[in-house]
């Protein structure tokens, strides 16, 4: 499968397609981050029959295209000769078994900086020199107007005022553009980008529309003023994943960062054994570091022992882990790759849930 990852289409109300379970289901899990050849460890679907999954959704106009997904589609929509399927098929990668796909190392390249960024598509940002200009149209024309004359401007103000008002820190402005007709995404992530009052970041989540924008939930989150009940109800319900990366991303505040290593906790004692699985995978035992001290159910366990392991990062981490159950122990001792080097050996046998044959040798 490839490195392309699908991406729920925002234009699009998924309520009206004709979906049935199977394709509701994979959008369920959908995040706009996970790429499509991690998708069959997180679905349990082959990956043929999830490639022919996707290539649905993509016609039916949910997911947005992208430049892997084109052949697909094509395959779904339109018949082709043989020898065009012949060379079509030849770049595809053989299937493999869900169980024997080891974790990219890529999965956690963004624990240092940038972790919480769902890659909204480029209209996320707005280039700096307009905002500039924004900025300088409120500083030098509109903040000086009374707050009452600004308020009646922002129901009815076109851009760039509308995207003017955006910077204004009063929050009965920011609701009166909020009300505006003409008010968009745009203006959206402007406002949870730069408002600074907790009232106004309050009134931009009452909007379900934007609440749900992943560029709004981008900036929200790295906005200081960003109320700790607002998050709460925002991420409580998000993916152990989601969690993560917002604990190790420096963009994110650090009171913004402590609430997220709570909810980490909660949800990993709570969530779905898959997304267990997924969060230690994916991030090759790293966020066993916030979990400690928190055990795994019995299908969690299962499922980690299902598998083949290749990473020897995986392996220690998992040798640090206190919680780490006796059973995922004794099968990491049976892996080539932990017989092949000693000293991962050595730390599995020194965890005190390691069997005792193991401890004795």
């Amino acid at each position: 499968m490839s490195d392309w990852t699908p991406k729920l289409n925002p234009a699009v109300d998924l309520r009206r397609l004709p979906l049935n379970a199977e394709e509701g289901f994979v959008l369920s899990r959908l995040d706009g981050h996970t790429r499509e050849k991690d998708l069959p460890a997180l679905t349990g679907f082959p990956p043929e029959k999830l490639r022919d999954i996707l290539a649905r959704l993509v016609s039916q106009g949910a997911l947005l295209p992208g430049t892997e997904a084109a052949g697909a589609v094509n395959t779904v929509r339109q018949p082709v000769s043989p020898p065009a399927v012949t060379r079509a098929e030849e770049p595809r990668a053989p299937s493999v078994d869900a169980s024997d796909l080891e974790p990219l190392p890529e999965a956690e390249a963004s624990d240092g900086s940038n972790g919480s960024d769902d890659e909204a598509g480029p209209a996320d940002d707005v280039p700096e020199a307009v905002l500039g200009d924004y900025r300088k149209l409120f500083e030098t024309r509109l903040h000086a107007l009374p707050e009452d004359q600004r308020v009646a401007l922002a129901h009815g103000a076109e851009d760039p005022e509308l995207s003017a008002l955006c910077f204004d820190p009063v929050p009965a402005v920011i609701k009166a553009v909020l009300e505006n007709s003409r008010v968009g995404l745009a203006h959206a992530r402007l406002i949870a980008r730069h408002h600074r009052n907790p009232v106004g970041l309050e009134a931009l989540v009452a909007r379900a529309a934007f609440a749900s924008d992943t560029g709004v939930r981008r900036f929200l989150v790295r906005n200081p003023q960003l109320p700790v009940a607002l998050f709460r109800r925002l991420w409580a319900m998000r993916r152990l994943m989601e969690h993560h990366k917002l604990t190790v991303d420096r963009d994110v505040p650090e009171q913004t960062r402590r609430t997220a290593r709570e909810l980490l906790r909660q949800r990993f004692s709570t969530g779905p054994s898959e997304e267990k699985v997924e969060l230690i995978l994916n991030t090759e035992g790293r966020a066993l570091g916030a979990l400690v001290g928190m055990p795994v159910d019995g299908k969690t366990t299962s499922l980690l022992c299902g598998r083949t392991y290749r990473s020897p990062m995986l392996v220690q981490n998992i040798a640090r882990w206190s919680a780490a159950p006796p059973a995922l122990i004794a099968h990491l001792l049976k892996q080539e790759l932990v017989r092949r080097q000693p000293q991962l050996r050595m730390m599995l046998a020194r965890h005190p849930n390691a069997p005792a044959d193991a401890k004795r040798a």
